[in-house]
């Protein structure tokens, strides 16, 4: 385990977290600009695909971080039967849920880690659709869109806000801190589409703000206590398949979770691979 990682354990996740939302969103023109800049630089960001180019001109540095891209910049698989790749980053894991035995509803993290679609959803009952079902993490980095869209077009049932640590996200706490995506603050995000349940979760990590979806704005609170459902069954609240769903106000990691005999993984789709916003995720059965 690396020290950073080691560090982590005992940093006052809060704490920091609280900080950096203050200084994410702090409009002094010399801090956010000494950010934007720092962060650009440090990460080779490609503004050239930003709606808005010009790094001076953001407000605030989150402002800047969840940026748009301009029209064209991303473009779903033109076969209507894909499910897309839900945001711009990397493959940390994917493949298939446990169906049966110890291994039953386990979601591999990595070499020795493990977690299950119950702990990570925080519900035993709604983990039951998604075992022998298919799953995959991507992780975002700081260079990256951060911004997550629909892999396929979807009604939303629920919303759960699952209360945690926020310990990094990074390949090295991958590797280190065991049930690390169950154990983070996150947003599980459920739907209902026409091939059945589809789960959508936003996992909140150290130095991250929040999380923000297109039909509510501000999801996560000031990191609550207890978990949070809301029933959004009536409300009619659809998405289409690409169309943008939520947005990290700091860099982390989607999980987007399949039930059994729906789909399989588009070929070439392992740990590491970069992947981009609307690139071909999965085919449906």
């Amino acid at each position: 385990m690396s020290l950073v990682t080691q560090l982590t354990y005992v940093l006052p996740h809060r704490l920091m977290s609280s900080l950096a939302r203050r200084l994410a969103y702090s409009r002094h023109p010399g801090l956010s600009r000494w950010l934007i800049d720092t962060i650009a630089r440090r990460f080779n960001v490609d503004l050239q695909e930003a709606a808005n180019p010009d790094p001076r001109s953001y407000p605030s540095f989150n402002a800047f971080f969840t940026r748009a891209l301009r029209p064209g910049a991303r473009a779903p698989d033109p076969d209507p039967h894909t499910l897309l790749m839900p945001a711009d980053g990397r493959i940390s894991q994917c493949g298939s849920i446990g169906s049966s035995g110890d291994d039953r509803g386990r979601i591999f993290q990595a070499k020795g880690q493990s977690f299950t679609t119950a702990e990570l959803l925080g519900d035993e009952d709604a983990a039951e659709a998604f075992d022998g079902g298919m799953f995959a993490t991507v992780y975002l980095s700081p260079k990256d869109y951060h911004r997550v869209h629909m892999p396929w077009a979807g009604r939303l049932r629920e919303t759960v806000h699952v209360p945690g640590r926020l310990f990094s996200v990074g390949p090295h706490a991958v590797l280190g801190v065991p049930r690390l995506f169950a154990r983070n603050e996150r947003l599980v995000c459920h739907f209902d589409t026409d091939f059945g349940p589809m789960a959508s979760v936003m996992v909140g990590a150290l130095l991250v703000s929040g999380v923000e979806t297109v039909w509510s704005g501000e999801e996560i609170p000031q990191y609550g206590e207890t978990i949070t459902v809301k029933d959004y069954r009536g409300e009619n609240v659809v998405l289409e398949r690409f169309e943008e769903m939520a947005r990290f106000n700091y860099g982390s990691t989607v999980i987007i979770l399949l039930p059994p005999g729906v789909a399989r993984l588009a070929p070439g789709l392992v740990a590491e691979t970069a992947v981009k916003l609307g690139q071909r995720l999965a085919v449906l059965l």
